[in-house]
């Protein structure tokens, strides 16, 4: 298996759980220093290891590193919900954060983990020092772009997985998601597919819960912590355009945006991430 960090850590052996929010809450901890929650992307069988397994390894050399899986996702739950999905991921990242005894976090989030990130600091604000977030739309359910086409071809490729988890649908997924697809290894197709399909409960689980759609937009002017927003100029799942919006309604950001990247920048692009978050979260 090639999915390790940098300096060679792999994913069994950084491995935890804890109980939290009502389930068993799966992470991985890596480093030491000012605590970083790392949220994951949204899509069949993302874990935050695939997601962010190529940047922890640098950025677990200034801080605590800790990858969080979602609700519903990887071995985090199995729960039913009937509300906005960002609001029940977020109140499991709070869960964990106390579960760890720890009252302050930076948070690190792509794609839905960023948007929980977001109701994070709108919600429970005391809880977040800086927050770093991209490829993540405003409001749960996705946003009315401006001029990007909607339901994005990314959506409805996620949607078809969904539906039907077949390795050749998992990959259509995948080349879709990311820019480059030379890295759409029948690796990242067996390892997606198997984190997706691994446990019944978790399947029913996700099918039987229902998220409520809500537009935080109204509610951005009043985050307070510094934001990072890095998106991929080429995601075809949320336009880059929302990033934009996001800059405009929370005065404390600003926006990387990573040519020849999609979706996954912190897969895709890892050096150039790396080097954008590091210096926001260290004040450089």
């Amino acid at each position: 298996m090639a999915f390790i960090t940098s300096n060679g850590l792999t994913e069994s052996e950084t491995s935890r759980t804890a109980q939290a929010g009502g389930m068993t809450v799966h992470y991985h901890d890596i480093g030491a220093g000012d605590p970083v929650l790392f949220l994951h992307s949204y899509g069949p069988g993302t874990t935050a290891w695939i997601t962010f397994h190529k940047v922890v390894g640098a950025l677990s050399q200034h801080f605590r590193c800790i990858l969080m899986d979602l609700p519903n996702f990887s071995k985090t739950g199995p729960i039913v919900y009937k509300e906005g999905v960002h609001a029940v991921q977020a109140r499991t990242a709070v869960a964990l954060l106390d579960a760890l005894g720890i009252p302050r976090a930076h948070f690190v989030g792509n794609s839905q983990g960023g948007q929980s990130s977001m109701v994070v600091a709108m919600t429970y604000p005391d809880r977040v020092s800086k927050f770093v977030m991209g490829g993540s739309h405003i409001g749960t359910g996705g946003d009315r772009y401006l001029m990007a086409n909607r339901p994005s071809e990314g959506s409805r490729a996620t949607r078809e997985a969904l539906a039907n988890p077949t390795r050749e649908n998992i990959r259509r997924y995948l080349r879709v998601h990311i820019d480059d697809e030379a890295l759409v290894t029948d690796e990242l197709v067996d390892y997606i597919h198997r984190a997706h399909t691994w446990s019944s409960a978790f399947d029913e689980a996700r099918k039987q819960s229902v998220s409520v759609p809500h537009d935080y937009t109204p509610e951005l002017a009043a985050i307070q912590a510094p934001v990072l927003l890095i998106h991929g100029r080429y995601d075809r799942m949320v336009a880059f355009e929302v990033s934009i919006a996001i800059l405009n309604h929370v005065a404390n950001s600003r926006v990387v945006l990573l040519n020849n990247c999609g979706h996954w920048p912190p897969f895709e692009k890892p050096e150039e991430y790396t080097a954008h978050v590091l210096a926001f979260l260290k004040g450089y």
